[in-house]
């Protein structure tokens, strides 16, 4: 119950409700409690009249009004008992949102090295499964359980004044059943975790398959895919098997010893009736109140097992909240991750930083970074001024996508400094060192919604004009407008409407409208076909005008007119120089340039190495 108090702690700020659940449930047991008292009056009136002690006639007015009561005290438990459902069911739609609110802004606000050891599925499915259990316990234990629990301390109270060992027997059943249950729980979450790994795999699976259906479909692996997936909760059947036998041998048990108690309660009260302790009205009253009682006991197996769940969901979720968000990461989602509400965002458009005179735009000094222990990049030392043109160049595995992330803030050195327009990239936060580096990638990465809100997606805010313009300066504006609905088509998730070269021109218009003075083109037409291979590029050098640019590129003919060359070897700088110095200096840059002079099989293998095409 540790972990649910917990959830209670860090949804606070929903107390309203929590005293609305309370307060409704507490008039809904007092209300309940009027009904064996009604009936215990009926009960003895009838009795009396039947017996010949008092006439029927006496008595009549006495019955309507008992009858009345009755049906008025029903009524207002109905009516209390659905404005509490109402405030439970409101309270647990609002937790579900505060939940899921903090774990997105914490996903958010999470270094880039977290989702390079998660996947995607995984992580969605543990969102829908840990909160789904946590929110469907507590509208369950609002609207139901915690009602008649006070109804039962009620009922432990008038049974003891009635007759004490009545009110003992009935309390005896409450740490009984608690004790039987603590002995299944450990067992029983156990597995569960067990069956929540195989799902959540199953899950992350399931999503990067329909992701990449092509993909699946072209290789044939439909039949594969579906019997890993059926494997993985195939597992979960038979692991339920032993969880379900375990569960219901031990709910048996807990079933067996409370039916054990019962019957010895019947007993006395039928043997005390009997013998005149109690009359007949007492006899209904009491049946009422323990029946009552009876309710909630039978029910703590079901309540059980929606807390264990939300126990077992909520270790997952709590998993990911305590882990450390990036130091340079916005205050407004570190706040949102940890507030007890849903939080008020401000979006801010964050200001570029601006080229520094007589300073390099970018500078990396002595930079050492390695994804695990294994260092990737060692001492790499270079800079680029305002308005210049470098490339990155050396095998695949050799650090220039390795460079790419730094620069973006997405890791941060080992050892050595970067400098960003003059700035120690340790010093900015990531708001502002990411609004100054557009980037370009192989992959353009679009999103589902409309083309105006893809080219808008860095700059919100930007009018019509500025979105116009910048698709025009990408190349894009010609085949945007022989669209049916124009910047207001919708291209599908991930641009599946678009062609790859039209996909990578709206990338490039994005680039452009962000407006940073740095900016990265990762292999950015690699991907696509000769034609629209030059479609794009005129966009690309509108693009890099008047901005500092890094490239890495797949054609050594797209870098043959830049301003300097990097070369790198195991993770190293070998050589830095203009295109013209580097292809008499004998270093990789010449032997590249003289492998696409031959275009053998071989040479075409050996540039396939450096991540180049012939």
């Amino acid at each position: 119950m540790r972990s649910l108090a917990r959830i209670l702690r860090t949804t606070s700020a929903l107390w309203p409700f929590y005293v609305g659940v309370i307060v409704s449930s507490v008039v809904v047991a007092a209300l309940s409690l009027v009904t064996p008292f009604v009936l215990r009056s009926a009960t003895d009136t009838i009795v009396s009249a039947v017996s010949g002690e008092v006439t029927a006639d006496s008595v009549t007015r006495t019955i309507i009004f008992l009858a009345v009561a009755l049906f008025v005290a029903e009524l207002a438990n109905t009516t209390i008992h659905n404005i509490g459902g109402y405030i439970g069911d409101v309270m647990s739609a609002r937790m579900r949102q505060i939940l899921s609110t903090r774990y997105f802004a914490k996903l958010l606000s999470l270094p880039q090295g977290y989702f390079d050891n998660q996947v995607t599925g995984t992580i969605i499915a543990r969102l829908d499964r840990s909160i789904t259990s946590i929110t469907q316990f507590l509208q369950s234990f609002s609207n139901n359980f915690f009602p008649m629990l006070i109804t039962t301390v009620a009922v432990l109270g008038i049974t003891g004044w009635y007759y004490w060992p009545l009110a003992l027997l009935l309390a005896v059943i409450f740490p009984l059943y608690m004790w039987l249950t603590t002995l299944t729980s450990k067992k029983w979450q156990r597995i569960e975790g067990t069956k929540n790994k195989d799902i959540d795999a199953a899950g992350g699976r399931f999503a990067e398959v329909v992701g990449q259906v092509k993909v699946v479909k072209s290789f044939v692996s439909e039949l594969r895919e579906l019997g890993s997936f059926g494997r993985r909760y195939g597992n979960t059947v038979t692991l339920t098997r032993e969880q379900s036998r375990y569960w219901h041998f031990m709910d048996f048990a807990r079933g067996g010893a409370m039916n054990f108690i019962f019957f010895g309660i019947y007993l006395l009260l039928f043997y005390r009736t009997l013998h005149g302790f109690f009359s007949l009205g007492d006899l209904v009253l009491l049946l009422q109140l323990i029946n009552m009682a009876k309710q909630p006991v039978f029910m703590m197996s079901f309540l059980v097992d929606s807390a264990q769940r939300a126990v077992a969901g909520s270790k997952d979720y709590f998993e990911v909240m305590e882990q450390l968000p990036e130091h340079t990461a916005n205050h407004q989602l570190i706040e949102a991750a940890s507030t007890s509400d849903t939080p008020e965002l401000h979006p801010e458009q964050a200001t570029p930083l601006r080229p520094v005179p007589d300073k390099p735009v970018i500078a990396f000094e002595g930079v050492s970074f390695g994804y695990t222990d294994e260092q990737v990049i060692h001492d790499v030392t270079f800079a680029a001024q305002a308005g210049e043109r470098i490339a990155l160049v050396g095998e695949s595995g050799g650090g220039k996508s390795t460079l790419v992330n730094l620069l973006l803030g997405l890791y941060r050195p080992s050892a050595g400094r970067m400098l960003v327009c003059g700035r120690d990239v340790d010093e900015l936060d990531n708001a502002t060192l990411r609004s100054s580096v557009g980037v370009v990638f192989q992959e353009a990465a679009l999103f589902s919604g409309t083309v105006r809100e893809n080219i808008a997606y860095g700059r919100p805010g930007a009018t019509e004009e500025e979105i116009i313009a910048a698709a025009k300066r990408a190349n894009a504006h010609g085949f945007i407008t022989k669209f049916t609905d124009g910047y207001d088509t919708v291209i599908g998730e991930r641009g599946l409407r678009l062609s790859g070269g039209q996909k990578q021109r709206v990338a490039v218009a994005r680039a452009i409208l962000k407006d940073a003075p740095v900016l990265v083109l990762d292999e950015a037409t690699s991907a696509l076909d000769t034609k629209a291979e030059q479609a794009v590029q005129k966009g690309l050098d509108e693009l890099m005008v008047g901005r500092t640019t890094m490239i890495i590129a797949h054609r050594l003919s797209t870098i043959a007119t830049v301003d300097k060359i990097i070369t790198l070897v195991d993770g190293h700088v070998d050589e830095i120089g203009s295109p013209a110095e580097l292809a008499t200096t004998g270093g990789v840059y010449a032997e590249l340039l003289e492998l696409t002079s031959n275009n053998s099989v071989e040479n075409r293998r050996k540039l396939q190495k450096f991540g180049l095409e012939s």
